[in-house]
């Protein structure tokens, strides 16, 4: 039968899960090309990294995610062609091996990939019709030549390498995001929590495979997939 799962009741918009966006500073993009300079560095509570705030030529304002070595009242060009540290250049106007990061995954829609604090992707190579980057995770993904990205690391390196000592740290932590903390495994709870829980072990010893035509308290797991079991290989 049927159980009410932590995946849909946060859903219901309740205090519990919902997103504190009324303190975050603005959202992040990449926005038109010109000139701009760099008036403030701050740190916002949804970002790992930190924020630097842009003056354009005409006045306006916006947000990017800062790169690592920048300073106030420094200048940067958007959409131009010189590689130089913190300017957002169109990825065919990048040489190989520039280290770059907030790459566009479509040509003007601000930045999505590798923007996690003191992370970088590398450009491989460039074509007439696409760009091949390795991104952080070592895998390789091409681009549209016309997509926009920023030179350099993202600053907050380091991040990572503390560890927090208790749980208190911990939490405090996931509450400044209002995450749900901590999140316990399907099979720890009991039989009338999850469809994988109940009996003494953790270690249940039945499938986590889901059909299609599950009712929404059972359908979790692997959800109707095309193989299971390890993977020894292709003819």
């Amino acid at each position: 039968m049927g159980k009410r799962l932590i995946q849909q009741r946060r859903g219901r918009a309740t205090p519990t899960y919902r997103r504190p966006s009324f303190s975050f500073k603005g959202e992040s993009k990449i926005c038109k090309k010109g000139t701009a300079m760099i008036t403030e560095l701050m740190s916002c509570r949804a970002h790992t990294a930190p924020l630097a705030k842009l003056k354009h030529d005409d006045n306006t304002t916006s947000l990017i995610v800062a790169p690592e070595g920048i300073r106030t009242g420094q200048n940067i060009t958007i959409g131009g062609k010189e590689v130089r540290l913190g300017n957002i250049i169109e990825l065919k106007n990048i040489p190989e091996g520039t280290n770059v990061f907030n790459i566009e995954n479509k040509p003007g829609d601000g930045g999505k990939f590798v923007r996690a604090s003191g992370m970088r992707a590398r450009v491989v190579a460039r074509t007439k019709t696409k760009v091949t980057i390795q991104l952080p995770s070592k895998k390789y993904k091409d681009f549209h030549p016309t997509c926009k990205a920023c030179i350099g690391i993202v600053a907050g390196a380091g991040r990572l390498e503390k560890p927090f000592y208790k749980a208190g740290r911990k939490y405090y932590k996931m509450k400044a995001k209002n995450k749900y903390w901590p999140s316990v495994s399907g099979t720890s709870m009991n039989a009338v929590d999850h469809p994988f829980g109940g009996t003494q072990s953790s270690h249940k010893g039945r499938p986590t495979i889901a059909p299609r035509n599950a009712p929404p308290g059972r359908k979790v797991g692997m959800i109707s997939p095309r193989n299971t079991g390890r993977k020894r290989g292709k003819k």
